[in-house]
């Protein structure tokens, strides 16, 4: 099937669908988007059910061409879009011929964020691999061969040549900052953190290291250090704030090994985690206690106002 060619892979573009679920017991993580509201805002510009396979672009650098005719849509970390060289605004319908070359470009700045989401009508059409098309590196599955997009590779999907223009209202559109703020439910280890080192942990600011990735995002900052060195291995949830020997957090993300046997602060807030892997090294977090019962209600919030969310026709 007709659709994309690569003409350049970027930095770290990865093909990526709402994620891998209910697979964990064979070892398998979840993957999916790391910024749920841009992968969901991409696809429901281009007409599509929100979880349909997009490109998640790190950083940016990604060229593509077309061989059909259809509409895409690019959103999240402010990269630039153009096509055949002119510029195109984000967060709206793009139309697209046979023949167009499609350029994202870079981030400028600590301000623009670093994660973006190119999404096409009907989506990309690839194989599923243990009920979803998320790419994971670290396993080698999903994708085009378990890895990042590559210089030739062809991206399938349908031509799509009768759409509706839409676009996100410009105040509805996220910014984001390299200061942030992080809200935790404290887990049931958190008796092995003393009340000096929870009081440390969530009056201090954190900075992102170089080592941040998909797999989870390693902190600098005041020492934590629990007062065991180690637990038995058990299941991780997204967002799980584990403490290694060195007393340095690490939050761990989407692609995140299955079980882990370091303490565990608590776990952030799902919602808020789009704000983390939107920064780059040297971005800069504090924390705040979250309420369990606080948590499940600004969920069930955020569910309903993306439910309701409304796009404007042009």
């Amino acid at each position: 099937m007709p659709g994309f060619t690569v003409v350049a892979p970027g930095i770290l573009s990865l093909l990526q669908d709402a994620g891998r679920f209910g697979q964990q017991q064979i070892g398998l993580t979840n993957g999916g988007p790391l910024d749920p509201f841009a992968f969901t805002l991409a696809n429901r510009l281009c007409h599509n059910p929100d979880d349909s396979c997009a490109i998640e672009i790190s950083i940016g650098g990604l060229t593509l061409e077309s061989s059909i005719d259809t509409c895409i849509a690019l959103s999240g970390a402010k990269l630039g879009l153009k096509v055949n060289g002119q510029s195109q605004p984000q967060w709206q319908t793009i139309a697209i011929k046979a023949g167009d070359k499609i350029n994202v470009g870079f981030a400028s700045d600590s301000h623009s964020g670093s994660r973006a989401y190119l999404a096409v009508a009907g989506g990309f059409d690839i194989p599923a691999q243990f009920g979803s098309r998320s790419t994971v590196c670290r396993e080698g599955i999903g994708g085009i061969r378990g890895g990042p997009l590559q210089k030739a590779d062809e991206l399938s999907c349908s031509a799509q040549d009768d759409f509706e223009v839409l676009a996100l209202p410009e105040e509805q559109r996220p910014e984001y900052p390299s200061q942030i703020s992080l809200r935790v439910i404290l887990g049931y280890q958190q008796s092995h953190f003393s009340k000096v080192k929870q009081a440390i942990f969530f009056s201090s600011e954190y900075i992102v290291s170089d080592l941040c990735d998909r797999m989870g995002y390693r902190l600098e900052g005041p020492k934590v250090n629990a007062d065991i060195d180690g637990i038995l291995s058990e299941g991780i949830c997204l967002g799980a704030i584990q403490v290694p020997a060195d007393g340095q957090p690490i939050v761990l993300m989407n692609d995140r090994q299955t079980i882990g046997g370091y303490p565990k602060m608590g776990s952030v807030f799902a919602p808020d985690l789009a704000k983390l892997t939107q920064l780059t090294a040297g971005g800069r977090i504090h924390f705040k206690e979250m309420d369990i019962n606080e948590a499940h209600q600004e969920l069930l919030l955020t569910q309903r106002q993306m439910s309701q969310l409304t796009l404007e026709k042009l």
